[in-house]
């Protein structure tokens, strides 16, 4: 649709007839014409005060998305995920985004975030919020903004709190977690800014051969009739909102689907958003035409759902080293153990299978996205608590009440999954402790209480993480519970990977209590995971008992899953009877000194160069010739890339084309693209490497190219080192579509 500039841009016919109009109907009347046709040429393109309260109309929100760089440190920092010491950042397969969704229906607002992040913590959502109030004052709360995370198991750690994952993550490393606090809060001021009057539309679908329960044998010892309610033993269906202006165009998109981004596995070292945020990559590099990854104003976000025990890697898994099925019940190989039985697919490598499943998903949401058609109407509402989850009483009947527990890992967990298995002797399903490490354990960190054995039965402590409080608690005691409603679609933010019947019982749970209401007749309940703190697993009852990694990791005993099943009912009981207002806050969590927080990061040494070489210098030269479809590579002599600071924004890389017409240099890639991949190699010495690859696309035009890489390096100087810049740049080569011309 076409749109007139401004009222002031009328043709002298438009202005002759107001004149003759104001002169017959008399001032007042054409004054109001004059209006009239001021907003017309407006087309609805109002200025709107984003803090305001704003009346709108019926069954239209105001809606603002935005997208903001959260990529932090890309070398030495371990990536948070796969708990592997030897799994540490080195370079960019992918960056990292978040991206946000704000509607307001003229008296309540909401925010989702969507962020390239194994999970949220408790420590980054209360630095996102402190930020927040800063900027904004009460106007973005804890009530009213949701945080999650998509589960990439490639993104930099060190933004946690607690003890546990300090000690996996090389504790609180300060330049991650400012990443992705400053990363949030831009896409929500991005948002903020871009706020319109628009309209939602609400689609589902199912997307095939891209999940597979990884725990299988705990899906089957929940109750038959319940499994006979669902035809997979994973959620196939993906839940898509579809968010465009008054004039039909597209703002953005959001759509749930239960998968773990692993398909980039343990033994990757480059920071990507895998699976998910490839969906992301495709769905916003097809909308936003001639813009670099990261830009455009359209946002497609991908959130994980209930994925707890949901694998990508659809080949299921095998013994790597015999080529035998693992163990059905624990997962291992009669030799190797739990390490060698590893699940692959759909592609012959991880990178392959990131891109099947990513583009999978991506279609399917396309398709919805193009055929939407069921609008959302209705009111907004937000209901939030904090709960002390070690200590909440469930009523199972009249007469009978059970209660949750102090946090504890089982042996199971140190087992891990069929996408990444432990490097010990501990394997899946077991409800046996072995008195080997039981007797290390004791010996280093004290003998689990009779109390917490009793209560997490039947899962044999491994860690009695409950009781372990230095240097600070190992586990968060206090949790968020939350939800908001958009019209009909009702989002529940769970603070923690929700097995497959887990998220079912959920959502039909928040379902019947909202229906319960005229208002919320035939309500959409998406259930979120990775939310706002991060306590492991949720499992069901049943799948508990058997004791598998999911079950092991349910930290707070068998009963996990109906505490919060009954934290949600009330929630949702709340909303649908309008006393969200009643509802008490809860004990609020702990908000530890930086003080408090150890890092164990060493600091950057100086970096060095190889003799007679200088940084950025070529030591592997690209080939002169390239057909797409191949890769390019180029290795230079690097800085330590944690040395160039905060690179949200910014790029190590670039591919370059030459315009002969201009006879200049145009940038076709960053190192946000997914063609490219930038691989930081540390040397000894303080020297390193950074090696480039550009995987030519088959879209590649004929013509002459090259590649460059920034980065900083670090000198020692009194009384402060010296941060230098500098750049590399290969020999130009060309890319033809075949070898050979005649």
């Amino acid at each position: 649709m076409a749109h007139k500039s401004a009222c002031c841009n009328l043709t002298s016919l438009e202005v002759l007839l107001i004149v003759l109009f104001v002169l017959m109907t008399g001032i007042a009347v054409g004054l109001i014409t004059i209006l009239a046709i001021y907003i017309n040429a407006q087309e609805l393109q109002v200025t709107v005060d984003p803090t305001a309260p704003v009346n709108i109309g019926k069954n239209l929100y105001l809606i603002g998305v935005g997208r903001a760089d959260c990529t932090g440190p890309v070398a030495d920092v371990p990536l948070m995920g796969y708990a592997n010491p030897d799994q540490t950042a080195g370079g960019i397969h992918t960056r990292l985004f978040s991206r946000a969704f704000i509607v307001d229906d003229g008296s309540t607002r909401v925010v989702f975030v969507s962020a390239d992040i194994g999970m949220v913590s408790q420590r980054l959502r209360l630095e996102v919020l402190k930020a927040l109030e800063v900027k904004y004052g009460t106007l973005y709360r804890q009530d009213n903004v949701v945080l999650s995370g998509t589960h990439t198991h490639s993104g930099p750690a060190g933004y946690f709190q607690y003890t546990l994952f300090m000690i996996t993550s090389k504790g609180y490393i300060k330049p991650s977690i400012q990443a992705l606090v400053n990363g949030i809060v831009k896409s929500i001021d991005e948002a903020h800014k871009s706020m319109k009057p628009g309209r939602i539309f609400l689609n589902k679908g199912n997307v095939m051969d891209s999940n597979y329960n990884r725990s299988p044998h705990s899906y089957l010892n929940n109750p038959e009739e319940e499994r006979k309610g669902y035809k997979t033993n994973t959620d196939e269906q993906i839940v898509s909102l579809k968010f465009t202006d008054l004039d039909g165009d597209g703002l953005g998109i959001f759509s749930w689907f239960a998968v773990h981004p692993v398909s980039m596995n343990y033994t990757n070292h480059m920071v990507s958003s895998d699976n998910l945020g490839y969906a992301s990559y495709l769905f916003e590099q097809e909308k936003n035409i001639g813009s670099f990854p990261g830009e455009g104003p359209f946002v497609a976000a991908f959130p994980t759902s209930n994925s707890g025990d949901v694998s990508p890697n659809t080949h299921g898994p095998f013994c790597v080293n015999t080529g035998e099925k693992c163990d059905y019940l624990n997962s291992s190989c009669p030799i190797g153990g739990t390490k060698m039985c590893v699940a692959f697919g759909p592609g012959n490598d991880m990178f392959e299978s990131t891109r099947i499943i990513g583009e999978s998903i991506y279609k399917k949401a396309k398709e919805l996205y193009g055929s939407a058609q069921q609008e959302v109407y209705g009111n907004l509402h937000t209901a939030h608590q904090w709960v002390n989850m070690t200590d909440v009483t469930v009523q199972i009947n009249s007469t009978h009440s059970v209660k949750t527990c102090k946090p504890a890992l089982g042996h199971s967990f140190a087992a891990g999954t069929i996408d990444g298995g432990g490097e010990l002797n501990f394997t899946q399903g077991a409800i046996e402790g072995d008195p080997f490490w039981d007797g290390i354990r004791d010996a280093l960190l004290g003998e689990p209480s009779k109390e917490i054995q009793d209560c997490q039965n039947p899962k044999p402590v491994l860690f009695s993480t409950g009781e372990m409080t230095w240097p600070l608690p190992w586990h968060p005691e206090i949790v968020d519970v939350q939800i908001i409603t958009i019209g009909s679609v009702a989002i529940v933010a769970v603070p923690g990977e929700v097995s497959t019947m887990s998220g079912r019982r959920i959502r039909q749970a928040v379902k019947q209590e909202l229906e319960t209401k005229k208002a919320f007749t035939n309500t959409e309940v998406v259930v979120t995971g990775l939310c706002n703190t991060y306590t492991h697993y949720i499992t069901t009852y049943e799948e508990y008992q058997v004791q598998r990694y999911e079950g092991a990791s349910t930290i707070y005993g068998p009963h996990t899953l109906s505490a919060y099943i009954q934290r949600f009912r009330g929630l949702a009981r709340a909303i649908a009877e309008g006393k969200t207002g009643e509802l008490p806050k809860g004990p609020e969590p702990p908000f530890f000194k930086d003080s408090q927080l150890v890092s164990l990061l060493p600091a950057v040494p100086t970096d060095k160069t190889p003799t007679n070489t200088t940084f950025g210098q070529v030591l592997e030269q690209v080939n002169p010739l390239y057909k797409v479809g191949e890769v390019a590579s180029v290795t230079f002599v690097a800085g330590n890339p944690r040395n160039s600071g905060d690179m949200r924004d910014k790029t190590f890389v670039i591919v370059e084309k030459f315009l002969m017409t201009t006879s200049t240099w145009e940038v076709v890639h960053t190192d946000a693209s997914w063609e490219t991949r930038f691989h930081w190699i540390k040397g000894t010495g303080g020297q390193s490497n950074a090696t480039v690859e550009w995987y030519i696309p088959l879209s590649a035009e004929t013509g002459t190219y090259r590649i460059r890489h920034f980065g900083h390096s670090k000198k020692l100087s009194f009384p402060t080192p010296v941060i230098t810049p500098y750049e590399g740049t290969s020999d130009t080569f060309r890319v033809t579509k075949t070898l050979y011309s005649f």
